[in-house]
This record gives C-alpha cells, sequence and structure tokens, in this order.
C-alpha cells in the first residue's frame, strides 16, 4: 500500500510575508499608473474702478456678511452652464477665495471707494454696525445662451437691523455680462465686470434705503 501524501501548508509567517510582498507590488503598481496632479491656474476678480461719490459722509455704519451660497457656487472653481442643465467647472482653473468671498470683498470695496459710509466692516471681525447687509448668492457663473458665453451674477439682499435681527427690506439684484470669448481670462474679466455693475445697483439701493430710516 502507497503511503498517502499531505500537501504541505505554508507557515503563518511564510504567509504574512508574501500577503505583505503581494500589498507591496500593487502600491507601487497603483503609483506607476496615477495621473499628475492637474495644474491649477488660480484667478482673481480683475480690480474695480469704483469711483468716488465726492460727498458728505453719512450718520450710519454697515457691516457686509459674507453671501450665503451652497454646492459649487460656494467653491473656489469657476463654474460653468455649458447647455440645459449640466453644471461644469472649467478644468484648470480656480478662484483666488469662494465665489461669496470674492463677491462681499467686492462691495467692500466698492462701499470704501464710493467714500459716504464712513465705516464698512465684515462678518471676519463681526464689530458692532448700525446695519448689516445680508444675502444669498444664488448664481455665480457663466452660461451659454444661443452658444454665446455671458455672466450670471445673482443676490438676494436684505438691510437688516443687527440689534433686532429684523429684515428691513430685500430685493434681487441680477446681473448678466457678455463675455467677449471663450478663454478662461476672458471669462474672468467678465466676472469683474458684472461684479462691478451689481456692486454699484446694490450700494445705491443701501444708502437709499438706510439713509431714509436714519432721518
Amino acid at each position: 500500500m502507497n503511503p498517502v501524501s499531505h500537501p504541505t501548508r505554508p507557515s503563518p509567517l511564510r504567509g504574512a510575508l508574501l500577503s505583505a510582498a503581494a500589498v507591496a507590488a500593487l502600491m507601487l503598481a497603483g503609483c506607476s499608473v496615477l495621473p499628475s496632479q492637474e495644474p491649477i491656474d488660480v484667478y482673481r476678480l480683475p480690480a474695480s474702478a469704483q469711483p468716488a461719490a465726492n460727498a458728505a459722509p453719512l450718520s450710519w455704519s454697515l457691516r457686509v456678511a459674507t453671501p450665503r451660497a451652497g454646492g459649487a457656487t460656494g467653491s473656489r472653481r469657476i463654474v460653468v452652464l455649458p447647455e440645459g442643465d449640466r453644471l461644469s467647472v472649467y478644468q484648470g482653473a480656480s478662484w483666488s477665495d469662494p465665489g461669496p468671498v470674492l463677491l462681499r470683498d467686492r462691495l467692500i470695496e466698492a462701499f470704501r471707494s464710493d467714500g459716504r459710509v464712513p465705516a464698512v466692516t465684515s462678518d471676519d471681525n463681526a464689530l458692532q454696525a448700525d446695519y448689516v447687509l445680508d444675502s444669498d448668492l444664488g448664481a455665480f457663473r457663466s452660461e451659454y445662451r444661443d452658444g454665446k458665453p455671458e455672466v450670471l451674477i445673482r443676490l438676494d439682499a436684505r438691510l437688516v437691523a443687527p440689534d433686532t435681527q429684523r429684515i428691513l427690506v430685500s430685493r434681487r439684484f441680477e446681473v448678466r455680462q457678455p463675455v467677449a470669448g471663450k478663454a478662461v481670462p476672458e471669462v474672468v474679466r467678465a466676472f469683474g465686470a458684472a461684479a462691478d455693475s451689481l456692486s454699484a445697483e446694490l450700494l445705491a439701493w443701501t444708502i437709499q434705503e438706510a439713509s431714509s430710516r436714519k432721518r
């Protein structure tokens, strides 16, 4: 009778070593095929040229809150709506700050350049102010209409009494700015022009509404 042979069982240590070698091989193989990181061009809003009002200073102060925004609108990516409801972003491009922060800073810059409101602050320091400019940023993107790009900024603004948190008045602002071409730098310039237009409209509205309540 022939003896029955039994398969040799690998030792636990040998099995562990083999498993570790397999994992290391997979990691090395994975590293060799990972794509390189996408290069990003970072853009800020082009410099504004809001003129001074050359008028007497007003008797009230203002705090500009960062607009609330969700999803891609609240991110650093430059959002585009190429067709229908399909949301996308410009590849290899990014804002220097999230869109709501860029717009808040542009609004503050507009008030300070105008000069009529003597004290304008942001919600970064939350200093006491007579009024708060609160808002929701519904759109901060470019989109194609009839095959041509344009920038859309939509802001729902509210003038708030900070001591009572009561909304005194509200209004929707919407600006559309044609883009001279389809390249990202041209889109960025259109964003700057649209932000300037919206800032000018909102500044005039805020001064009119707040001053009428301070008489």
